[in-house]
């Protein structure tokens, strides 16, 4: 049984070698993420490089998530790296220190804290082990009183509780790590605590202008991010639902909920969705799942998300592996537990201005309908495929494609999978490509004769957003026996 849901491993030092991404891969990894909070834009080129070696070598289809570092709302270094912070305590967060911390203050990455908090407001330090309330702003200096206590070490995060943090989503730094991420070709740009549509009209300006075509990713990490979710996702291609740093800000109580509401939005509106944050997270250390890791990735994949994702445990975890196996695993269980494959029928009352699109909800209309083994999306943009990876219809769908970029990019759409389909550049009569299309498939051993297929097709070879045709053909037979 092919995985509909996909499955995001980030990098690291446990994953960089080609060595361990041809296992991770082998593994069932369909994306890696490449964090650029970390590496020169050298180290970035090379991985990239290896990823594609790696997948090559494995004879597997794999797609590169570039994820910006964002904004560094953080404190700075102490003098002997970390201090212990007891409740009732006072403690100055300090614009101006440029030195290392000690016992009573500690120096800011984000020097613009003292303009965002007032006294009262609640800081969440270190994904909210900590928590602070300030006292008072004296000048560059936020005083702090101590409500939750514990250890404080260097580069630790800060985030204010119910947001209010005014630091930009793309900031010097992302703005040159975009050229880099043009340069790689990577598949999809995730921007980091976008907080409206303007920042991911930005960052898809920056990145044409680049001369990237990668697919825009809005991580939904700021409380300020909720009230703008519609118009956020709107502007961007696929959304990550970050519930590290969200759940800090919205309060714990608050994510599973938002969780199940982002994945409907996005998916009611064509757009791809991945969640993340700690999903196998006791597997950095421990060789199998804790059970209520397992129920956290089965309910994500029972609301409908199109993938999930792996952090610390792919990129320094000690069982890069095991915890991509057993991540597959959960999904391929919770799949088999999804009863209704029925095409929902809200979607094909709406009314669509694109004939390819009505193309794609026939053919899921069809495949809802007759005992069809596959759907095959004959596609040059993978548009079609996306359309169709909105309902889960209970059978595999197959993008075949001669575009290399977009062969990448649908490894993230649930329930596809890339086919590379070699185009020679001539004019092909339907039947002549239909004839190939079964062979290709037979070949790689994705059907058998006898099989009931739904394949789209454009008439228009080789031009997109000209898919016009939907034919059901038996494998072997077709000219005998289409319906």
């Amino acid at each position: 049984m092919l995985r509909r849901t996909k499955i995001v491993a980030t990098l690291g030092p446990a994953s960089s070698s080609q060595e361990a991404l041809e296992k991770m891969i082998a593994a069932g990894v369909d994306l890696v993420r490449m964090n650029f909070s970390h590496g020169s834009a050298e180290d970035h080129i090379k991985r990239a490089e290896t990823v594609r070696a790696a997948a090559a070598a494995v004879g597997r289809t794999v797609g590169i998530l570039a994820d910006l570092q964002g904004p560094k709302i953080r404190v700075r270094k102490f003098e002997n790296d970390k201090i212990v912070l007891k409740r009732g305590a006072t403690f100055i967060l300090d614009a101006t220190l440029d030195g290392l911390g000690n016992q009573e203050r500690v120096g800011l990455d984000y020097k613009d804290l003292p303009k965002d908090v007032s006294a009262g407001s609640i800081l969440l330090l270190n994904d909210g082990m900590l928590e602070f309330v300030v006292k008072e702003v004296r000048g560059e200096e936020v005083i702090c009183e101590v409500v939750r206590g514990g250890i404080l070490s260097n580069n630790k995060g800060i985030n204010r509780k119910g947001g209010g943090l005014t630091a930009p989503a793309l900031t010097d730094k992302d703005k040159e790590d975009i050229k880099t991420v043009a340069m790689i070709g990577a598949d999809y740009l995730a921007v980091s605590f976008p907080r409206s549509a303007a920042d991911m009209k930005l960052a898809r300006e920056l990145m044409h202008a680049a001369g990237g075509k990668s697919m825009l990713l809005a991580k939904i990490e700021r409380a300020e991010a909720i009230p703008a979710l519609e118009e956020i996702i709107e502007a961007s291609d696929a959304i990550m639902v970050a519930r590290g740093d969200l759940s800090v800000e919205v309060g714990d109580a608050a994510v599973p909920g938002l969780q199940k509401r982002m994945i409907k939005m996005a998916r009611a509106k064509n757009r791809l969705v991945i969640t993340a944050t700690q999903m196998m997270e006791s597997m950095i250390i421990n060789p199998i799942p804790t059970r209520a890791e397992v129920s956290d990735v089965a309910n994500a994949v029972l609301d409908g998300t199109d993938a999930v994702m792996l952090s610390a445990e792919t990129a320094v975890g000690d069982y890069p592996i095991e915890t991509i196996e057993a991540m597959a695993r959960i999904c391929l269980k919770a799949e088999r537990e999804i009863e209704d494959h029925a095409i929902d029928r809200r979607g094909i009352s709406q009314v669509f201005t694109r004939i390819d699109q009505s193309i794609a909800m026939s053919a899921l209309y069809a495949a809802s309908h007759f005992k069809v083994t596959a759907i095959v999306a004959m596609t040059q943009s993978g548009s079609t495929a996306l359309w169709m990876s909105r309902v889960n219809a209970g059978v595999p769908i197959f993008a075949l494609t001669p575009v290399l970029q977009t062969l990448t990019k649908v490894t993230l759409f649930s329930g596809v999978h890339p086919v590379l389909f070699p185009d020679n550049g001539e004019p092909r009569r339907t039947e002549q490509e239909l004839v190939e299309v079964e062979r290709h498939l037979l070949a790689k051993g994705y059907v058998k004769e006898g099989d009931l297929v739904v394949i789209t097709v454009g008439e228009a070879a080789g031009q997109s957003g000209h898919t016009n045709t939907m034919k059901i053909v038996r494998i072997g037979a077709h000219h005998k026996n289409s319906i």
